[in-house]
């Protein structure tokens, strides 16, 4: 009985096993076809997964040269009009001469005072008793030398009171952005409160804008007005930040600080050339108080100088001399930083 359980289990299981391997000898094609086709689908899907993921990078790589093309683009406009505005700031003419100076006349009454004040420095050198050859030159300096000097003057004075109250103006623009207020109510709050100069180089952005002109294209004007180099940094910020974007505030507080720097290094140059300025002092005034001292000791002596035509020639060759001596130290002396 034993005997027949075990042959008939045995044959089960080698029913069982025939029918499976007839199975597996039918489907094995299938089976193959459908893993080969599992692992095609795969790697058409990790193909298409690494197309996509190359085809992002390279468009992430197109906008970023586009955005490079586009700034590079920007910074040689930009660098062409300020070589136009620094051509201006350097021989600008006498009209922006006298807007630069804060000197509210036009040309022509201009060229009337000058006239005026040749005149009358003409008239006081003769009353002087100066002699008649000299007359002329005196003429020609007080007419045409020191009026564009005092607007020399007045100009550099503008600037430099422009400049010691510009970094101030730049950290209240910073802080309005940073609570929120937009760069308009920044530069009006300036163009408003703030000291002379500021105040009205910010208010002719205000009315430009007003007359429809952007704010990055009236802060580029703004050179045109105020001589300096840091009007200009301030134009070019404006203008970068409003084509690139970024954050506007970190770009003036960066501004300001380097104005701040700027402003210590000049003060720092300025007082170590004090003592050269000090030894030219000396050496210009030297001869002009040598000669007041033989003028008081004996006048006899020196006047020949001033009463005969070779010593007006002599006078004059000397104080030419002494002018290119001066003018050499100047330009020795002066430092751009």
């Amino acid at each position: 009985m034993f005997g027949l359980d075990a042959t008939i289990l045995a044959f089960v299981v080698l029913a069982g096993l025939s029918a499976g391997a007839v199975a597996y000898a039918f489907l094995f094609n299938r089976i193959a076809t459908e893993k080969a086709v599992d692992r095609r689908l795969g790697t058409v899907k990790r193909a298409d997964t690494d197309r996509a993921l190359v085809k992002a990078s390279r468009e992430r790589q197109v906008e970023v040269a586009k955005r490079r093309r586009s700034l590079q683009d920007s910074l040689k406009d930009l660098d062409e009009k300020q070589k136009v505005r620094d051509h201006n700031v350097k021989k600008p003419p006498l009209r922006i001469q006298l807007k630069q100076a804060g000197i509210g006349i036009s040309v022509e009454r201009f060229y009337v005072y000058s006239a005026l004040a040749g005149i009358a420095l003409t008239a006081v050198a003769f009353l002087a008793g100066l002699p008649l050859l000299i007359l002329p030159g005196v003429l020609l300096a007080g007419s045409l030398g020191l009026p564009r000097w005092v607007v020399s003057f007045a100009r550099a004075r503008r600037v430099k009171a422009f400049l010691n109250e510009f970094p101030n103006a730049l950290d209240i623009i910073v802080r309005a952005v940073k609570s929120g207020l937009p760069l308009n109510d920044g530069i009006r709050l300036i163009a408003s409160d703030s000291p002379e100069p500021v105040k009205s180089e910010f208010r002719r952005i205000v009315e430009s804008q007003q007359l429809g002109m952007s704010i990055p294209d009236a802060a580029m004007r703004m050179p045109e007005s105020m001589p300096c180099t840091e009007a200009s940094f301030f134009g070019i910020v404006i203008q970068i930040q409003s084509q690139a974007g970024g954050n506007l505030s970190e770009a003036l507080g960066n501004l300001s600080r380097v104005l701040r720097d700027r402003k210590k290094m000049k003060a720092k140059v300025q007082a170590l050339s004090m003592e050269a300025k000090a030894s030219a002092a000396i050496i210009g005034s030297l001869p002009i108080i040598v000669a007041c001292l033989v003028y008081l000791s004996s006048p006899s002596y020196i006047m020949p100088l001033f009463t005969t035509t070779t010593g007006n020639i002599i006078l004059g060759v000397a104080g030419l001399w002494m002018g290119i001596g001066i003018f050499v130290m100047r330009q020795m002396m002066n430092f751009e930083v």
